[in-house]
């Protein structure tokens, strides 16, 4: 959690202590940094597959989550002094097969699997967190399409759909 808030300190100019050092920091990591406002979203941005070291990736998905996250205005230094931090590391991506969006339906479980379709050039992911919100395995996979740009009842061949699980971190589950 230091090492997100760190980041983002330091982006507002003030002088943060080093991250804390632990070994498997510097292995290689996955993960998404999701900054809430009032329990609101605030911005949320992250890797799938590892490609550089855990401490890099916690760094760079929160900058880009306060900063860069497209749906949101940048984040104001008046905002994050309010703003609570939650860190997701993910699970390597598993290829799910189905022979229907019923059957992929059927496969997940709520609450514990993050799902990623793509299908040509369209990618999208949800968190397991998702599901808090859209419970119904339908639904979700009807968000989870439109946010990968496709309508929600778009269904072909050629879809490819992965999961993963996540181990996660809230600031409040510290205070």
């Amino acid at each position: 959690m230091d090492i997100a808030r760190h980041a983002i300190d330091e982006a507002f100019g003030d002088v943060a202590p080093p991250a804390k050092d632990a070994p498997w920091l510097s292995e290689l990591g996955a993960c998404f940094v999701t900054l809430t406002l009032d329990g609101e979203l605030r911005g949320c941005m992250g890797s799938l597959e590892a490609h550089r070291s855990l401490l890099q990736d916690i760094r760079n998905n929160a900058l880009s989550a306060a900063f860069r996250d497209p749906r949101f205005p940048p984040l104001t230094k008046e905002e994050w002094g309010c703003t609570r931090v939650e860190i997701s590391l993910l699970s390597p991506l598993e290829a799910m097969k189905f022979f229907d969006e019923n059957d992929a339906a059927s496969q997940l479980q709520a609450d514990r699997d993050g799902v990623v379709i793509e299908y040509q050039s369209h990618r999208g992911t949800f968190l397991p967190q998702v599901w808090q919100q859209l419970p119904d395995p339908l639904v979700f996979f009807s968000h989870l399409k439109m946010k990968a740009g496709l309508t929600p009842d778009f269904w072909a061949e050629g879809i490819k759909l992965y999961r993963y699980r996540v181990t996660k971190w809230k600031e409040s589950d510290y205070d």
